[in-house]
């Protein structure tokens, strides 16, 4: 059986995370806290990153940030993971759903406008696959009504946007005020099956964003000398991780050059394998935008047809192959459809239907992609 998913070990996880343990400092920002979370403002020019246990609680804390009152209004895509709309809502906002493009799931910035009204205080791009969303398009929008910006880019580790105003290349999760990154066992590095980090871009969010991250105390600001003591000065929860967690994850980061360029090598087999049939018609390829570049998070196919779509799932899977389907488009959602304006989202609900996910991992094999390719080929034959 091939699995849709396995996490990757480099060889350094334990001994790292044995490291943590006999340093007699587990409760989180210590030594590979530091670390990692220099790695990602060094490497991406990130202004202040801050572990967490989750993407979702990284996505929590850009919502706190956000200081949402109730009927402010934050535009999401609907064809998302639910974390993206349940930290908003979690603050007393009115998710307002948009729809994805038709080229990509990415959200429709050419439609984003029309859903502004005075109420909206933020819109919340979602890096589907790794793949940038038009970023330019969005923040003239944000500019324009004076909104803030949270990237998800839950999947966007290592990924960039060549913006066509300025021309300059920038890395996802550092356009916007604030953005959120996953370290879930399903993503290109892990931090042990869950993590996550929060990047805060705009210095306005910078002091808060440690308190909130600390409990509500400004615990960070005691321990660095900056205060006498420590105490509860604003609302916050427990983001940190184990430093545990945070050596798992340092493990994955110094390899990270190994990880995506046998990623890319993979995504780019299946792309080469299939073209030919999506030429004739029985599918479409991920597409890359030309101001994106691709991180190999995901390799995925879109099928005419929800009944086409489970009969290749079937198919693949009595021939040992784990795909899978992806988001059920979250406007139609049994927690949410009551509350939805009523608006169609086409384009969101015909990936709900027709996406399919083939595995892609670390360790999966050349010969594993050819013979699941193989598969593909002799299905649509």
């Amino acid at each position: 059986m091939i699995n849709f998913n396995q996490p990757h070990l480099t060889g350094k996880e334990a001994h790292y995370m044995y490291e943590a343990v006999f340093a007699g400092k587990l409760s989180g920002n210590g030594k590979f806290t530091k670390r990692c979370q220099a790695w990602f403002e060094e490497r991406y020019g990130f202004r202040k990153t801050l572990l967490t246990t989750s993407g979702t609680d990284a996505l929590e804390m850009c919502a706190m940030l956000c200081e949402l009152k109730p009927g402010d209004e934050v535009i999401i895509p609907s064809y998302t993971f639910v974390s993206t709309a349940l930290a908003f809502l979690r603050e007393g906002a009115k998710v307002v759903f948009a729809d994805s493009m038709k080229r990509n799931p990415n959200l429709d910035a050419e439609t984003l406008e029309a859903l502004v009204t005075p109420r909206t205080k933020v819109i919340v791009p979602v890096h589907y696959a790794g793949v940038a969303c038009d970023m330019d398009a969005i923040m003239v929008v944000a500019e324009k009504h004076h909104l803030l910006v949270v990237e998800d880019a839950a999947q966007a580790i290592d990924s960039y946007y060549t913006s066509n105003i300025t021309h300059q290349t920038s890395p996802l999760g550092g356009i916007g005020h604030l953005a959120a990154f996953s370290f879930h066992e399903t993503k290109n590095v892990t931090a042990g099956g869950e993590g996550g980090l929060l990047v805060v871009n705009d210095e306005r969010f910078v002091r808060r964003a440690e308190i909130i991250w600390e409990k509500g105390t400004n615990r960070a600001e005691f321990f660095r000398g900056e205060v006498n003591k420590y105490g509860w000065v604003d609302m916050g929860s427990s983001f940190l991780p184990s430093e545990v967690n945070a050596a798992f994850l340092w493990a994955q980061l110094e390899n990270i050059e190994d990880i995506q360029a046998k990623r890319k090598t993979l995504w780019e087999t299946y792309y080469k394998r299939l073209a030919p049939l999506a030429a004739k018609g029985a599918f479409t390829l991920p597409d890359i935008p030309e101001y994106a570049t691709n991180n190999a998070h995901m390799f995925y196919i879109v099928l005419p047809s929800l009944e086409a779509r489970t009969a290749l799932i079937k198919y693949l899977k009595e021939s040992g192959v784990g795909a899978v389907f992806h988001y059920l488009s979250l406007h139609s959602s049994e927690y949410y459809k009551d509350k939805h304006d009523g608006r169609a989202l086409p384009q969101c609900d015909r990936y709900a239907d027709c996406l399919v996910r083939l595995p892609l991992f670390y360790d999966l094999t050349i010969e594993e992609v050819n013979h699941i390719c193989d598969l593909i080929n002799t299905y649509f034959q």
